[in-house]
């Protein structure tokens, strides 16, 4: 086995967590809209119109992200959205636990008020940067196996004249 192929495979399985992360929490999220706006409005950061928008878009996003990223399409481009969206997620952790608030994250359903040491904040930011680790990889190298667009770069293919279909 070559070390490219080796790589591929790692690749696939990063992109495959990765794709599994986000479908998991956009189901759990979509499936319950109320939940998911008391976890979004327990960070008290946004005003009651913007909690309701990012409550309502959420779900289908990480939806998205998680289709594209199981069919292997833009993965690289995904990808990074995927980091974007995560640091934005640490982020909103992160400023929770400074301001002593004591909420659950919301990220796999649930959110809003816990009781005081109940939070889980480490192991929240922990788990994020874990998943964050993957969409680095698939941004500094998003060729994996099985993906979609390997199938439409393959069909493509270079002369002197331009980009030919095969």
């Amino acid at each position: 086995m070559t070390r490219g192929r080796v790589l591929d495979g790692i690749g696939t399985l990063a992109r495959l967590g990765l794709a599994a992360v986000w479908l998991a929490s956009g189901l759990i999220k979509a499936f319950d809209p109320a939940q998911t706006y008391v976890a979004v409005r327990a960070y008290d950061v946004l005003p009651r119109g913007a909690v309701t928008v990012v409550a309502g878009v959420l779900p289908w996003f990480e939806l998205a992200l998680g289709v594209l990223l199981l069919l292997g399409i833009g993965t690289r481009a995904v990808a990074w959205l995927s980091a974007g969206l995560l640091v934005v997620f640490v982020a909103g952790v992160s400023q929770a636990w400074a301001r002593g608030l004591t909420i659950d994250c919301g990220c796999f359903g649930g959110g809003g008020a816990v009781a005081p040491g109940q939070t889980q904040y480490v192991q929240e930011i922990l788990r994020d940067a874990g998943f964050l680790l993957l969409a680095a990889w698939l941004i500094v190298r998003p060729r994996t196996l099985l993906a979609v667009e390997n199938r439409l770069a393959g069909s493509l293919v270079t002369s002197g004249s331009g980009v030919e279909r095969n």
